[in-house]
């Protein structure tokens, strides 16, 4: 058995919030007998809470919170909470070491924690492991459109560099990223790919489970009418191209079989109310945001669920959505209007893939799974929740991850 350690930032769990991978993996390494110290900071603008204590345990889990400064948005602040968390790993490193881990995680999104999990990897004849989330200096610069020359990207880029030639393992979770590391020096004998995942007892008994009063009593009404659900949960941002989809309920406005139910919250949100209010359809319905919890019981009263996002070549390099899990695990069909090459969706056959940012095209999907029969859109969900229950539960996915940096 190993003692692992996960240098993560931005980690989360049930009594705060966003996000759950590090909690998820880190339970299942546990019941698996292994230890685990997951490092995260005292702030995250991904928690709905912030921890009030420096160490606690966390089923089973030993979390230790390092101090660090808050901030809004993604200004200079945040750049200066990335320093005040790596400062503090390095000011903490001896602590750390006693912990005396077999395995040490960098799992930080941006890569300045490959520093110091280096240091502690090398001090205890560890294994040294790379988890990478995002393709970052790549994607700043392509969706902030910060120049390779701008010094936090320099610096960005000297620690991805660097992570690539010092790992022994990358932990992917995007599955066709290889190409741009192995242009930055990773072997392929390195590179593996672990997706998101879910946890099996979230998705037990939904029928058995109710959703707050309002969406309760909204979607309800609506099965009661026989409407067609096209919903989508998620945030209301610009990545997401949720406009898209308002375009697509405008143009289908005179089918009154078709409803348009938008779940959550984002900066975008009262754009978004705006834009339907100018086109005044009455098609669309927009929900609060709901507890993951309830997630499962929700797309169980959707029909079609829906997936977009905007032009972008990151997409070249994969994709990691959660909510893609959450639909497929609801055997219900997938629109999925993003730009990514040889998609989940597409090998799977659980849904239908269009070009990103085409509402045409996004109501010619509709169109094709509103003419078929209920059954047969079942089937096509089913192959998505058959492949999801195989291949994306948690405890298949941190197996999977002990065994091969192993």
């Amino acid at each position: 058995m190993s003692n692992i350690l996960m240098i993560s930032h931005y980690a989360g769990g049930p009594k705060y919030g966003m996000e759950f991978r590090s909690y998820y993996m880190a339970k299942e390494w546990v019941k698996q007998g292994h230890e685990v110290l997951i490092v995260g900071a005292s702030f995250s603008h991904l928690r709905g809470k912030q921890p009030n204590v420096c160490n606690e345990i966390i089923d089973g889990i030993e979390y230790r919170w390092l101090k660090i400064n808050k901030y809004k948005g993604n200004g200079i602040k945040r750049i200066l909470s990335m320093f005040f968390f790596v400062f503090n790993v390095y000011y903490n490193k001896k602590k750390l070491i006693k912990f005396n881990p077999n395995v040490v995680i960098a799992s930080s999104v941006y890569t300045f924690d490959i520093y110091p999990a280096k240091k502690i990897a090398k001090k205890c004849n560890a294994k040294l492991v790379y988890e990478v989330h995002d393709l970052w200096p790549l994607s700043p610069m392509i969706i902030g459109g910060y120049s390779k020359y701008n010094p936090f990207i320099f610096l960005l880029q000297k620690g991805e560099n660097y992570a690539y030639k010092y790992c022994d393992k990358v932990i992917s979770i995007l599955d066709k990223a290889y190409p741009h590391m192995e242009g930055h020096g990773l072997k392929l004998n390195k590179f593996c790919c672990i997706p998101n995942g879910y946890k099996k007892e979230e998705w037990e008994n939904i029928d058995t489970k109710f959703l707050p009063e309002e969406h309760e009593k909204r979607l309800k009404e609506l099965k009661e009418k026989n409407k067609i659900i096209i919903g989508f949960a998620g945030g209301h941002t610009q990545s997401t191209a949720m406009n898209i989809l308002i375009e697509a309920a405008k143009i289908l406005q005179t089918n009154t079989k078709l409803i348009f139910v938008l779940v959550g919250e984002g900066q975008q949100k009262q754009q978004l109310i705006e834009l339907a209010n100018s086109y005044a359809i009455n098609n669309i319905i927009f929900l609060p945001a709901i507890e993951k919890k309830y997630i499962p019981k929700l797309i169980s009263y959707f029909d079609i669920t829906y997936m977009g996002g905007v032009h972008s070549s990151l997409h070249k390099y994969g994709t990691s959505f959660n909510k893609m899990t959450d639909y497929m695990l609801s055997a219900k069909p997938i629109i999925f209007s993003v730009d990514e090459p040889n998609s989940l969706i597409e090998k799977v056959g659980c849904g239908i893939q269009v070009e990103a940012e085409n509402p045409k095209l996004v109501v010619n999907a509709i169109i094709k799974l509103v003419s078929m029969t209920k059954e047969e859109r079942q089937a096509m969900g089913e192959k998505g929740k058959k492949y999801a229950e195989e291949n994306l539960e948690y405890s298949v996915l941190a197996r999977k991850f002990i065994e091969y940096i192993n």
